[in-house]
């Protein structure tokens, strides 16, 4: 038996025959043509198809992993007409009278380039999206239709790596799990994979000869065993059905109060980015949504979302929880989520710089749209509204004034709104030790715990090379969580945690311990958390 260390993406054990994904390579030969200007318009044709395709593959995504993993694929599409990258193709064509395929591969080759050369993790980023988006229009320009999957049995999929686009076209009835030798666990392909529930590896290098080899693929552990032997498949299956029998006992706490043994009451909300997500959190038992980010309803269109945009997706939410709260997240934008029509400028530090509630007090007029989407939504259901990225009291002290003219204009049309609570996200450190005066001012806190250990340890979470020295359990983060929870309660306010850690099982009564009063974890997480609240004394 082989074995192959990666890094685990999903958990979950698979096993049978492996795969490799054999990718037809794109060989564009540079072809000399004669008429310009109807090798542009084949180009466009291209290119037209190509969108078409792309919406296709939202429309798929949408259903399967829900609006905010599906987003990708409108960026990419927006790529497409990018008109710095359309006016490469086109001048390419023109001026050095060369075929559509070789225009589009030299123009590909340049722009990853450049992107992978920025000093921004999300614009290197965006290199394998240039990729991506440009290998399929020359594939749509040679007239190739890729086939994902040989074979007619059920696969663990091996590949280099997979793009977001391919990820969405597995057939998942015939995927019991994938395995890359290059990826990132934070790259959308990871992110589609922990969604569809597929178990996956990522950072294994496996041998080139193990295609049609029976395999396990171990998501736990990150591992993957090729040519097993009888008894260790039999051991492997064993903790297959041990997870399976876990998943069915905790669809029996559906239902079930999230009360510690001691009868502390723990409000386990969910994390959602889309109204599909909120489907999701209702199939869970969520108790509400603690977090709904609403920047995922500017990322996914190529224009400032309406009022009335906002209200439609805020409404359905609103009413879709029946009663239960649904605390929104205002526009947190900026960082590793930027948008091209907004035209912001380059940052050395965009960690620290123009994101957030900083870009909403900066351009009120796109804050207050906003906040009348939110307050007419919150007729229709129990809408609480958050504010993420807060510094100071002036801030919040600005946010309320905004606030109040929002309500003296919809009271003037006429228009309802419900009592909505005001809370913020305490992110920084200097929102954390502050946090005894600015929990006078607000309704609530929820504590984001991935910017507030970036910021704590002054390192970036997105770069690989400080993945040892991030450490989640810092002493200084803990200090900080309870100097957290301790001023909101001796305000009067509750405390909540949206942050990766909330769904930490590790953690959950050292949570309880120290007073906290909320926990929003992803939709997976809700009854795992739930069961280890139920346990907890």
């Amino acid at each position: 038996m082989v074995t192959i260390e990666g890094k685990s993406v999903f958990g979950g054990i698979a096993i049978g025959p492996v795969e490799i994904l054999k990718k037809k390579e794109n060989k564009v030969i540079r072809d000399h043509v004669k008429d310009v200007e109807a090798e542009v318009k084949r180009y466009e044709r291209g290119s037209e198809e190509t969108k078409a395709q792309l919406q296709a593959l939202f429309d798929k995504a949408l259903d399967e992993v829900g609006e905010a993993n599906a987003a990708i694929f409108r960026v990419h599409q927006l790529m497409l007409s990018d008109m710095d990258y359309v006016e490469s193709i086109e001048n390419m064509i023109r001026t050095q009278k060369v075929n559509a395929e070789y225009a589009v591969a030299m123009t590909s080759d340049n722009f990853s380039t450049l992107f992978e050369s920025m000093d921004d993790d999300y614009m290197r980023a965006r290199s394998a999206d240039v990729k991506d988006v440009s290998n399929r229009l020359i594939r749509v320009l040679s007239g190739f239709r890729e086939n994902m999957i040989q074979s007619d049995r059920s696969v663990i999929l091996a590949a280099e790596d997979l793009a977001p686009s391919e990820t969405v076209q597995l057939d998942k009835e015939r995927i019991l799990g994938f395995v890359t030798r290059y990826g990132s666990a934070n790259s959308h392909t990871a992110i589609l994979a922990r969604t569809m529930n597929i178990p996956a590896v990522i950072g294994a290098d496996f041998p080139d000869d193990c295609d049609g080899k029976t395999a396990v693929l171990d998501g736990f552990t990150g591992t993957l065993y090729i040519d097993p032997d009888e008894k260790f498949i039999h051991e492997m299956r064993k903790k297959q059905r041990e997870e399976q029998e876990k998943q069915e006992l905790l669809q029996m706490l559906k239902g079930k109060e999230d009360v510690t043994l001691s009868g502390k009451e723990i409000r386990l909300y969910a994390n959602v980015g889309s109204v599909q997500d909120v489907m999701a959190a209702l199939k869970n038992d969520a108790a509400g949504i603690g977090l709904f980010r609403s920047e995922f309803l500017y990322l996914e269109k190529d224009h400032y979302p309406t009022e009335e945009e906002q209200f439609h997706v805020y409404k359905t939410v609103a009413e879709s929880m029946a009663g239960k709260k649904v605390i929104i997240r205002t526009l947190d934008i900026g960082a590793d989520k930027q948008i091209d029509y907004f035209e912001m400028e380059p940052e050395e530090n965009p960690a620290m710089g123009y994101r957030a509630i900083r870009i909403c007090l900066d351009r009120v007029s796109l804050f207050k749209t906003q906040l009348r989407a939110l307050y007419r939504a919150s007729a229709y259901g129990n809408i609480a509204i958050m504010y993420p990225m807060i510094i100071s009291q002036e801030e919040v002290r600005k946010i309320k004034v905004i606030s109040e003219e929002v309500r003296k204009e919809l009271s003037l049309m006429g228009i309802p709104y419900g009592n909505v609570e005001q809370g913020i996200m305490i992110e920084t450190p200097a929102a954390a030790l502050i946090s005894d005066l600015l929990a006078k001012e607000v309704d609530f806190f929820s504590i984001g715990t991935n910017d507030l250990s970036q910021y704590t340890l002054a390192i970036d979470r997105q770069n690989p090379k400080l993945d040892a020295l991030f450490d989640p359990y810092h002493p200084a983060i803990f200090r900080f969580l309870q100097m957290i929870i301790d001023n909101g309660h001796k305000a009067g306010i509750w405390v909540g945690i949206c942050g990766e850690l909330g769904a930490d099982l590790s953690l959950t009564e050292r949570f309880i311990h120290m007073g906290i009063d909320e926990l929003s974890v992803a939709p997976s997480m809700v009854l795992p958390v739930r069961q280890k609240i139920r346990q907890t004394r």
